[in-house]
Order: C-alpha cells, then structure tokens, then sequence
C-alpha cells in the first residue's frame, strides 16, 4: 500500500514539475530575448526543473520495480515513463545548448501526460510477467531499445526544427546549424543503440521461441526504422550531404520511430502483443 502512494505522488510530482517546466519554458521563449543566454537565471530554473523531474520519473520507476519485483518495462505505460526520463536525460545532457530544453520540454510533458491520463488504470498497476518476459534480457534489450528511441526522437525531432526553420530569416542560420549539429550528434547515438538492441532482441528470440527472426511486426519495422536511418548516415557520412536533405530523412524517420514504437502496439499481433492498449 505504501509503495503504491508512492507510486501515485511521484506521477503527480513529476507531471507537476513537467507542467511547471513547460509554462516557464513557454513564456521564455515567447516573451524574453534572452532564451539562449547562457547566463540567465530563468535557464538555471528550467536545469533545476528538469533535473528534478528526471529524479521524479527515475524514483517512481524505481519503486515500480521493487513493487512489482521486476524491471519497469513490461508494458506501454512503463515504457513511456522510461522514454520521458531519456529524454529528460538527453535535455540534462546538452543543458548547454539551451534549444533543446526549448524543443524536448513539451515532448516530455506530453509523453508523461499521455502515459498517465491516458492509459487505463489496469496497465498503470504493476502487475507480474507475462512468461515471455521473464528473462534476464529484458533488462538489456527493451532498455537499450528505449534508449535508442529516445535518442532517434530527439535527432528527428531537431531534423524537424531545422525544417521549420529554414523558412526563417537568413540570421538564424547559425542556430540552424547548430540544430543540424546536434540532430547529427543525437542520431550518432541512437543508431548504434538501435543497432544493439535489434541484435540483443534476436538473441533474446532465439532463446524463447526457437528464432532469431519472425518478421513480427515489431521486428519488421525495427528493421524499417535500422534502413531509414542508415540512409541518413550513408548520405551524411559518404555523400557528405548536410542540412536539409539529411534533415528531410530524419524527419521521415520521426513518423517511423513512432510508428515502430506505438503503432504497431496498436495491431494487438504479433510476439510483441503483450504491450498493446
């Protein structure tokens, strides 16, 4: 019982402190010309903020695990808590390059939002394993799995924002290289994540259902998602196109991810139906 109030409180705080962030980001960003001032003070308040909900969302997966006596990524609603604390992660990461608090920080709201708003009551329960999940790679493979998720979100994410901006002022163009330089950095992340946990998984598979490979439909659009983005470093890297081109694939890869991630659960098939709403 006490775990579970636990539970609760640090869902209600972390949404808190994440709806704070996002209003005093917002404002910031709307009405104060010092939103990339490293400087300021209002930038030191949004840090401590993000910090706090990273701290929030990591001691409520925390106490999950030790209610449920698993590792907190059995189900959607766990996971998205888990992608909303990499990205959170990610923002405390680069807090240098105060755009990427700007960008992630409503990202973050609205994942943690849909996860605890959204989802019904049942799944937000700890609840045992299903027998398909009880192995010590669940906590390597859908790990590093969400990692990677998180890392491809935000690269595509900024992929987009350089987009968005191009139809902007010749003066931002400095900002909008550095947005393609960290949409790169990121996505130099993600992919080899994405590439480990695709190779982990079929490892995992062979063991439990006798098969490296099924074409489920998760694993066919992990592997979708592998292609998309070794496309991107294969114009980046050998072509050595930079800016929009590479950020137009990225930003296709951002539908993918997604699509990997959340729109197959809703097929309700698969070998990986355990997770579906």
């Amino acid at each position: 019982m006490i775990l579970i109030k636990a539970e609760n409180f640090l869902g209600n705080l972390s949404f808190g402190v994440l709806f704070f962030n996002f209003l005093l980001t917002f404002f910031q960003a709307a009405f104060s010309p010092k939103i990339f001032d490293k400087n300021s003070d209002t930038n030191i308040y949004q840090l401590f903020l993000i910090f706090f909900s990273n701290i929030t969302l990591a001691s409520l997966l925390l106490v999950r695990w030790i209610n449920s006596n698993h590792f907190p990524l059995s189900n959607l609603y766990e996971s998205l808590l888990f992608l909303a604390w990499g990205l959170s992660l990610i923002v405390i990461c680069f807090y240098k390059n105060k755009i990427i608090g700007v960008i992630f920080s409503p990202a973050i709201l609205f994942i943690d939002a849909f996860a605890t708003l959204s989802l019904p009551s049942d799944m937000q329960k700890a609840a045992p394993l299903v027998p398909a999940l009880k192995s010590n790679w669940l906590m390597m493979h859908v790990s590093i799995m969400m990692l990677s998720y998180a890392t491809l979100i935000a690269g595509s994410l900024l992929a987009i924002t350089f987009l968005c901006m191009g139809f902007k002022a010749a003066k931002m163009s400095s900002l909008s290289t550095t947005i393609d330089n960290l949409s790169y950095r990121l996505l130099g992340i993600g992919f080899p994540l994405l590439t480990l946990g695709i190779l982990s998984g079929a490892i995992w598979a062979n063991e439990a259902w006798g098969s490296y490979w099924s074409w489920d439909p998760k694993e066919t659009w992990a592997l979708i998602t592998w292609l998309i983005f070794a496309i991107y470093f294969h114009f980046r890297i050998i072509r050595g196109w930079e800016g929009r081109r590479p950020a137009i694939i990225a930003s296709f890869g951002f539908v993918i991810v997604w699509v990997c991630y959340l729109g197959v659960n809703l097929l309700g098939k698969g070998l990986h139906s355990y997770g579906w709403f």
